[in-house]
């Protein structure tokens, strides 16, 4: 079996990583927010002294933490003899692979500002492109007047719990394929709040693409987004949580067409669905999310339809969603934050380098995504996920992961088997 182990850059950062990974092994405390509220990446002015972290400081205008995201992939296939006929449709020959998916360098921190003001920035490398790219970066500026924040920068649109959780941070190694319709980042002002009495928290954003055109994750001229939702039930002591939310969006292609394609959950594998480029002179996008969180357990679910308009051709309609349930077995509970109302990093009680076992996760997942109307054929693809995630430390994430999926696509449906693993660093 031939194995890409990926570049020569993507081992000598695995080698680094897990060297030093004993070092970093109390340096974080994902499960801290401030107050007033942000990501997560920015920390409380008055943890000083003792309660600083190696990678914290306080300078004499504003506090600075800088932070590092690696994720390296592995994925090796069973396929049958109708999925290699679809992959030789597509001129695809499918191999195991070692890959480097990205690595990060996170910076954020707070500004001795009567009024909150907290700067963040992130500049990655892609493995897919191999190349430098900023990600998220920007100002996050308080408004108690107006019970919440607004961020001005580069930053995601808001659209889905899943999509605004922190990259490193859900439970599957990849998010639902229905969310590849919507792009990871745009470039605009996006004001986000919570009223805790009635329990109702909005995000609403404006975007264009002045400073992003031609990277690949800007394929809309204009985008507007609305995330509303309510939670029924909210128990912060014990942390049960029903979140409810619906997902608004509204959009200009770039020059008015576009492309729709997904990997089926599995980064090195190519995008196996796809629409190829079609006329689109406006799109719509409608959502739904419900989660429900209780101790160790948690069950959702995400749909949605994305629908395309054009003047002079067909209109199109595609759809897709996920049902997961997941289950901390060890005893760590799953922090869920009202500060951008997302569920956040597993938090480790006692890490395998202090003699614990670490925390351990099962999770069950089912998608599809649906690219086909019409004259269009992109294929069909669902795709059941069981797998196991080992939170080692609070920095250090292994996956061990299981896919059976069933691809509709050239009058031919094709069934295959994912087998995959993750290493994933994150230090925040």
């Amino acid at each position: 079996m031939n194995i890409n182990t990926g570049s020569a850059t993507g081992r000598v950062l695995l080698s680094l990583l897990i060297g030093i990974l004993p070092l970093f092994t109390r340096s974080q405390d994902t499960t801290k927010l401030l107050p007033n509220g942000t990501d997560g990446l920015t920390f409380n002015p008055a943890d000083t002294g003792k309660n600083m972290k190696p990678n914290e400081f306080v300078g004499p205008i504003a506090t600075f933490k800088i932070g590092l995201g690696y994720i390296h992939d592995f994925v090796a296939y069973s396929e049958s003899e109708k999925f290699k006929q679809q992959m030789d449709s597509l001129h695809y020959n499918l191999k195991p692979d070692f890959k480097l998916r990205d690595f990060r360098v996170l910076g954020s921190g707070v500004f001795k500002t009567k009024r909150y003001l907290a700067f963040k920035f992130a500049y990655m490398w892609d493995g897919d492109n191999e190349k430098w790219l900023v990600r998220e970066s920007g100002l996050t500026i308080g408004v108690p007047e107006l019970a919440g924040h607004i961020f001005i920068g580069r930053t995601k649109e808001g659209y889905s719990m899943v999509k605004v959780m922190n990259g490193h941070s859900p439970w599957t190694a990849e998010r639902q394929m229905a969310l590849d319709v919507i792009p990871i980042l745009a470039d605009g002002i996006k004001y986000f709040g919570y009223l805790p009495k009635p329990r109702v928290f909005w995000n609403l954003g404006a975007y264009n693409d002045i400073l992003s055109k031609g990277q690949g994750f800007s394929t809309y001229a204009w985008q507007y987004d609305a995330r509303v939702g309510w939670l029924p039930i909210y128990f912060q002591k014990t942390n049960e949580v029903l979140h409810v939310g619906v997902n608004l969006r509204y959009g200009k292609p770039v020059d008015g067409k576009i492309t729709l394609k997904s990997r089926p959950e599995s980064n090195p594998t190519p995008q196996i669905i796809n629409t190829g480029a079609f006329t689109a002179d406006h799109s719509s996008h409608i959502g739904a999310e419900v989660y429900y969180s209780n101790k160790g357990f948690l069950i959702g679910s995400e749909v949605m339809m994305h629908n395309f308009y054009a003047d002079n051709a067909e209109n199109h309609r595609f759809y897709g969603g996920n049902v997961v349930v997941t289950w901390l077995f060890t005893g760590a509970v799953r922090p869920y934050s009202t500060n951008g109302n997302i569920l956040g990093f597993v938090p480790v009680k006692k890490s395998v380098f202090k003699g614990g076992w670490g925390e351990w996760e099962a999770v069950v997942h089912y998608s599809m995504l649906d690219l086909n109307d019409r004259s269009i054929a992109g294929g069909k693809f669902w795709r059941i996920t069981p797998m196991i995630n080992w939170y080692v430390t609070k920095v250090f994430r292994m996956e061990f992961v299981y896919g059976y999926g069933v691809l509709d696509r050239f009058n031919i449906k094709g069934p295959v088997q994912f087998f995959q693993s993750r290493i994933q660093f994150t230090l925040m």
